[in-house]
């Protein structure tokens, strides 16, 4: 079973980094200019962007730094009993502008552990605008965006919220519905650090709520449902709602329909991005297609491609992900130690005197700030 679930991680962090990847060429295309450029059926295989095939961009590069923010937050707590985690995903956003090559006064503070070690994560990859000047503007660390936006880049990185706060409840009986709801409230919190606008950060707390649920094997019309129930508890979360709904709508009377995908929006703001990510996964017959579906429309097709990615690798597993997307896909190794970590972490011996070599190791890889 272990190994089941370990698979599971692993097929959302490398599926959402393959569509990324896929999706990458074509994120300032409209569908028109995408199937003149690469055929009727649109483009279904990797190609060249940012000088390489199979690069990432800036969502798989934000997702692994909230990785890392969430397996920091958990180590700080397990070792010193507290712990604020949207503060210590903020230093990890921090890290992250770092690598994009801008100074920030609190850097002296956070630079350091495993993966800002990792020079490939140095490359600019038309990081948001919101996101970088969100960053630029804080002045104490957790501190909430001033804006009013509620573009993609605060949902398509907050996956990993939700893999590790199932990882943790699988270790514990009951419901688990008080972790649900800190899936969904700390994806909100994570996706405030950058966009003000309620509904950018309730869109992350749905998305991560259905990693969630899809983690304990939850079928996706399920778990949207048991999400829509939670999301209805909070204020302001009509457009968040309504996009979801329209979502579902649409699979169940246009499936694999470019009209459908076209009233859903165009992904470049919040709740579109997670509207069309599902309906591509609830119209799916597999990975592929899904995937396939969720890049080749009018809008931010590396957004939805990384979000429909992470649905379907936890839907489908790893097995599902076609090795010629794989092959040449960037970090692959970095998102697969990430993906493990956050499965094994629960297990992680941290304040065992008998196994002080394992807790060094985790407190080295991942310092607690």
């Amino acid at each position: 079973m272990e190994s089941v679930i370990r698979d599971l991680f692993r097929a959302c962090l490398l599926g959402g980094a393959v569509g990324d990847a896929l999706g990458a060429p074509v994120e300032f295309m409209s569908r028109n200019e995408i199937l003149r450029h690469f055929g009727k059926d649109g483009i279904r295989d990797m190609v060249t962007a940012y000088g390489h095939i199979g690069a990432i961009t800036d969502d798989t590069q934000m997702t692994l730094f909230t990785a890392e923010g969430m397996l920091r937050a958990y180590v700080r707590g397990a070792t010193r009993g507290i712990c604020h985690p949207p503060s210590i995903i903020a230093y990890a956003y921090l890290r992250w502008l770092h690598t994009q090559n801008i100074k920030h006064p609190l850097h002296e503070h956070c630079l350091n552990g495993w993966l800002i070690e990792q020079k490939t994560l140095f490359s600019r990859r038309a990081p948001g605008i919101t996101c970088v000047s969100a960053l630029q503007a804080m002045r104490s660390v957790g501190e909430l965006a001033k804006n009013d936006s509620k573009g993609c880049g605060g949902v398509m990185r907050v996956a990993p919220i939700g893999m590790l706060l199932a990882s943790q409840a699988r270790k514990q009986a009951g419901s688990h519905q008080t972790e649900l709801r800190q899936s969904f409230d700390l994806a909100c919190e994570a996706s405030g650090i950058t966009h003000g606008h309620p509904t950018g950060q309730l869109a992350a707390g749905a998305f991560s709520a259905i990693i969630f649920l899809l983690l304990f094997g939850i079928r996706l019309p399920v778990a949207i449902e048991q999400t829509l129930k939670l999301l209805a508890q909070y204020p302001d979360h009509e457009e968040t709602t309504h996009a979801i709904q329209h979502a579902v709508h649409y699979a169940a009377t246009q499936p694999n329909s470019h009209d459908a995908l076209r009233q859903l929006g165009e992904g470049w703001i919040a709740e579109e991005s997670l509207a069309i990510s599902l309906y591509c996964a609830l119209c799916a017959t597999d990975f592929e297609s899904a995937v396939i579906l969720s890049v080749n429309h009018d809008g931010d097709s590396d957004s939805t491609g990384s979000m429909t990615g992470q649905l379907m690798g936890v839907i489908s597993g790893y097995s599902a992900i076609p090795s010629r997307w794989l092959e040449h896909l960037e970090l692959k190794d970095i998102l697969v130690q990430i993906a493990d970590d956050l499965c094994n972490a629960p297990d992680w011996k941290l304040n065992d005197w008998n196994a002080s070599e394992e807790a060094d190791f985790y407190l080295k890889r991942y310092p607690g700030g």
